[in-house]
């Protein structure tokens, strides 16, 4: 029996304890939407505004609920007069819905890369038949705009002859954006040339016959090739880099990502604050219309029971925000506290930080203060960061301070950044001048960095 009830109780608390995670997980726009589906599912919960919270969570979750059921059953004018003042605004909120429906059935939807071919192909008079087939290599043109069957696959597929999908192709080839319609990146940048009519420029010549090499950046060997200088396949190199490899993203869906700060943190007289925005953190209680039904006498056995379970989740959620908060409140004291040059001086003086450092602190285990950085941000001085940006490890300088790899990375792109063109500096020549400013770091970790920066080796960075 003992046994049967351990396994009813651990089958009742993994939901909450996944859904307590999840919570402290989720960033607050996508809180926000988890909050949304609990009031769908539980009619006891409502949210208010910051200023109007109620604190229902002040009950020990161990008490009575013949307590919590008699408590909830009080009713007074002020509730009664919040209730109006609500259906008031709901009414207000139907029309401005209204507003906004009209609004978003006013928005035009953007136009695709593929119907802005088709359009292009009616202002051409084809037979019927070239239309279907013109269509039907745009519907195999992807969203960079290259094409992703062959005119042979095509015919193959269709029995129709190679040479017409070849002269169609052809065709789709002048149309805008310049360059779509390509087998490859080659084609795609030569079109683009045709259509300035630069058949006779080095950067066609480059791309036609050196494109290998172009990849490469092997200049000097471009530079043989050809019969011109580095300098000149340097200066055509610059121009080709200004064609579009990529014309179909022109008509690429826009993507939106917003980002609200769960920290603030600024200098006031003096102090570092770090402060939390809970203006869009949700904020529930139990539903004000559940208090009436239970003063009206609506207390059978299953209502009560029905309620006192939606109650309990309820209270459950509100305190899991709550500590959600709470959580993220003091890992931001934390970092603050341990970050506090970085906030002064900039992200060149980010010292190294793990999260066992900050869990020890907090009193909560290392994947608790994983899980709860994730996906938040912190507002500073210097800008916008994600909160695991302030966690990484480093290096112990020849003057004994610490040094985040952040900061080490900085570093390495400053130096690139104020290279001589001509001569840029080696892997082992930026392992040199850091050891010459106090920082051991081995040659492989330099170039590990350099890779993780989008820096080209030094042979492929120098310019004739």
């Amino acid at each position: 029996m003992h046994q049967g009830q351990s396994l009813s109780l651990q089958q009742t608390l993994a939901p909450q304890l996944q859904q307590s995670l999840q919570i402290l997980q989720a960033p607050t726009l996508e809180l926000r939407n988890i909050v949304q589906q609990e009031i769908e599912i539980n009619p006891v919960l409502e949210e208010l505004a910051p200023e109007k919270e109620r604190s229902d969570d002040s009950t020990d979750e161990h008490e009575e609920f013949d307590k919590e059921f008699e408590q909830l059953a009080r009713l007074d004018d002020e509730w009664r007069e919040y209730m109006a003042q609500t259906n008031a605004y709901s009414q207000r909120s139907s029309e401005d819905d209204e507003r906004r429906q009209h609004f978003f059935d006013s928005i035009t939807a953007q136009t695709t890369l593929q119907q802005h071919l088709v359009d292009q192909l009616r202002l051409n008079a084809l037979p019927h038949d070239d239309f279907k087939l013109a269509e039907l290599i745009i519907g195999n043109i992807d969203d960079d705009g290259y094409l992703q069957s062959s005119p042979a696959e095509m015919a193959a597929n269709t029995g129709v002859e190679e040479s017409d999908f070849v002269r169609l192709l052809d065709l789709l080839q002048t149309f805008h954006p310049p360059g779509v319609a390509s087998r490859d990146l080659r084609e795609c940048l030569l079109i683009q040339l045709r259509l300035q009519e630069r058949e006779s420029s080095l950067e066609y010549q480059i791309i036609d016959r050196c494109m290998d090499l172009l990849g490469r950046r092997k200049f000097p060997d471009i530079a043989r090739k050809l019969g011109v200088t580095p300098a000149e396949v340097q200066q055509a190199a610059n121009s080709i880099a200004q064609l579009d490899p990529r014309p179909g993203r022109l008509f690429a869906p826009e993507s939106h990502t917003y980002v609200l700060p769960d920290i603030n943190v600024e200098k006031i007289d003096g102090i570092w604050l770090a402060t939390l925005n809970n203006e869009q953190v949700p904020h529930l209680r139990i539903s004000n219309t559940y208090k009436d039904l239970m003063a009206q006498g609506v207390n059978g056995g299953d209502v009560k029971d029905y309620i006192r379970e939606k109650i309990r989740s309820g209270k459950f959620l509100i305190r899991s925000i709550h500590q959600r908060q709470q959580t993220i409140q003091n890992i931001a004291n934390e970092i603050l506290k341990r970050q506090t040059e970085f906030f002064e001086l900039g992200p060149a003086h980010l010292k190294p930080l793990t999260m066992s450092q900050v869990a020890e602190v907090v009193g909560v285990h290392e994947t608790t203060v994983s899980r709860a950085i994730s996906g938040k941000y912190m507002a500073t001085p210097h800008g916008l960061y994600e909160m695991k940006y302030f966690f990484t490890p480093g290096y112990q300088t020849a003057a004994g301070e610490s040094m985040s790899n952040t900061s080490v990375k900085d570093a390495i792109a400053d130096l690139v950044r104020n290279e001589a063109p001509a001569k840029p500096l080696s892997d082992k020549e930026i392992v040199s001048i850091l050891s010459e400013k106090g920082i051991p770091i081995a040659r492989r970790t330099v170039a590990k960095y350099r890779m993780e920066l989008n820096i080209l080796p030094s042979n492929m960075r120098k310019q004739y």
